[in-house]
């Protein structure tokens, strides 16, 4: 396992390739679900991801435990997911009957925090923009992901996504982070 976080650490091409490649692929997933691809979108997780998105308790604290505190989002595999995007494409979803939201996402400060093999820990901020009812709201906060690089295409282990918004003005829905 190695950490290149170390400052002194001079990137190698290799190293200096997957953050490209990783860069590539978070941009790819951002797209994909401005597009509302969510089908799509799906290919970018692996059947035994790991979707979380804790909440802030009372004490100003991120939950830390998405089995026995409250999250305000989480599913343990793809298929909690592909359940999601079902109900956001039949309109089963308050969140997101007509019109259709419109977002825009954009990543920024992206750093691989660990190489283990073909996996690969990240970090990242990020903003979004959402448009709905001629109301823009904007969302932002910090994801941390473990991407699985050693098949044809990079997919996601597990996407913990750290919401730093303090108000929420309705429902956070999984293509708004």
């Amino acid at each position: 396992m190695t950490n290149l976080r170390t400052p002194a650490a001079v990137k190698t091409a290799d190293e200096i390739a997957t953050l490209e490649t990783v860069r590539a692929f978070l941009y790819k997933e951002a797209r994909l679900l401005d597009d509302r691809q969510f089908d799509e979108w799906l290919q970018c997780y692996h059947p035994d991801s790991e979707f979380w998105m804790p909440a802030w308790d009372v004490d100003d604290r991120l939950t830390e435990d998405p089995q026995k505190e409250i999250s305000l989002i989480y599913y343990d595999n793809r298929g909690g997911i592909e359940d999601r995007v079902f109900r956001i494409k039949t309109d089963r979803s308050s969140a997101t009957s007509l019109p259709e939201p419109r977002t825009g996402h954009n990543i920024t400060d992206v750093e691989i925090l660990e190489h283990d093999g073909g996996r690969v820990k990240v970090r990242f901020n990020w903003f979004t923009l959402y448009f709905r009812y001629n109301t823009t709201d904007t969302y932002f906060g910090s994801s941390f992901y473990t991407i699985d690089l050693t098949g044809r295409e990079p997919v996601i282990m597990q996407k913990k996504v750290v919401l730093k918004n303090d108000y929420i003005h309705h429902v956070v829905d999984v293509y708004m982070v």
